[in-house]
């Protein structure tokens, strides 16, 4: 069995090595690095994959999330509303901004936004919602939309762990999650399911007066050189990273497949073990699909409800087991973003989730004899 680790990186580049490597030397024979046609021909082609009108590359998923809300146009003090269970980037960039971050706590089950008390949150200076499609499950979109036309607010997604993830809604129409609200934002950090060998990041979105604005601030500002109209940032994809990507990008939906493959064995050998909760999948989606095609696994992440989590954890790294804690103190907890506003009885899910939860080895190149072994040391330390 070869060594377990949390993500095979070179595993993967081995199996494309020839495709990647032509492509990266095509753009250094070209010479051409920043916005050369490399970054032109990614950008078409994860159009066409997202089916969406405009993907404006950026320098990385952070940088997405900020470009998205300064497009927006927003007033210092103007609240965003947003998910507490996340990576702090979703709600750093609102404070970057001088924009007051509304954190609620999400559904137990999906981890995800709960819709429930989003509408409760909302107020006279609501202007947007920033869902999180967390380890690789679609929020209820759905139900987010509805809040959001009814309330006249922006809905910016954070798809930096969902991307080729599938929303289906309650009439059949499927879309591919970071489509759906005004702006949809991913990363390109090399574990993603789609990763580059760097940062990168991109911007996705059907509307063309924003997708204007984005193309503009994402370049200093520029929609004509040394014309700056607005404030911007330096924030591009270098070519070569769109290269790479651009190989990458045919094998998306095996990659992911794969992970949903493994979340499967996972799953089956853990069902017994009544320690252990796993992921669960939204109920429109178990509902309609009848499967985990929706969610693409981005983290494999169960609960460990007898509080052995953390011996879990230690007992893994005795056998060479590799986990992921995400994320061990909330974000209404953190020292940066904490505010007598936020009540720590109003996060109950999300405090019991950043006690339980351990995310177990994903990737693409995880294989039937690895799986066996985890599950194995998993259910014989928790027997």
């Amino acid at each position: 069995m070869n060594k377990i680790q949390m993500v095979d990186l070179q595993s993967q580049y081995k199996n494309i090595k020839s495709e990647i490597d032509t492509a990266v030397i095509d753009v250094i024979e070209s010479s051409q690095y920043i916005n050369g046609p490399a970054v032109q021909e990614f950008s078409s082609n994860l159009a066409k994959y997202m089916s969406v009108k405009h993907v404006i590359p950026c320098a990385n998923g952070t940088d997405a999330l900020q470009v998205a809300l300064m497009a927006l146009e927003l007033n210092p003090g103007d609240e965003i509303i947003t998910t507490d269970f996340t990576f702090a980037a979703t709600v750093e960039v609102i404070a970057l901004l001088n924009l007051k971050p509304i954190l609620i706590d999400v559904d137990l089950e999906t981890f995800n936004i709960d819709c429930d008390k989003l509408v409760n949150a909302i107020g006279p200076k609501t202007k947007a919602i920033v869902p999180v499609h967390l380890f690789g499950q679609p929020a209820d979109m759905e139900k987010i939309m509805q809040i959001s036309k009814e309330h006249n607010l922006y809905v910016i997604e954070d798809n930096a762990q969902a991307i080729g993830a599938k929303y289906q809604f309650k009439s059949g129409i499927k879309k591919k999650v970071g489509t759906i609200g005004d702006i949809g934002t991913t990363s390109f950090f090399p574990s993603k399911n789609l990763g580059c060998f760097g940062d990168g990041g991109a911007l996705f979105t059907n509307n063309d007066e924003l997708a204007i604005k984005i193309r503009g601030i994402v370049n200093h500002g520029m929609y004509k050189r040394y014309h700056h109209d607005v404030v911007g940032v330096n924030s591009r994809l270098d070519s070569v990273q769109a290269a790479i990507l651009n190989a990458k990008l045919p094998y998306l939906n095996s990659y992911n497949k794969s992970r949903q493959d493994s979340a499967r064995k996972y799953s089956e050998a853990l069902k017994n073990c009544n320690q252990i909760i796993t992921p669960i999948l939204s109920k429109g989606c178990a509902e309609i699909c009848g499967s985990c095609d929706c969610h693409v696994f981005h983290q494999y992440t169960i609960r460990i409800i007898s509080k052995k989590r953390d011996q879990l954890a230690d007992y893994l790294l005795t056998q060479k087991i590799p986990f992921g804690i995400y994320y061990p103190i909330p974000l209404h907890k953190q020292k940066a973003y904490k505010s007598e506003s936020f009540k720590d009885e109003e996060f109950v899910n999300t405090n019991t989730l950043s006690d339980q939860v351990i995310s177990l080895p994903m990737h693409s190149e995880l294989s039937d004899d690895q799986i066996d072994f985890i599950t194995n040391k998993i259910i014989k330390f928790l027997a």
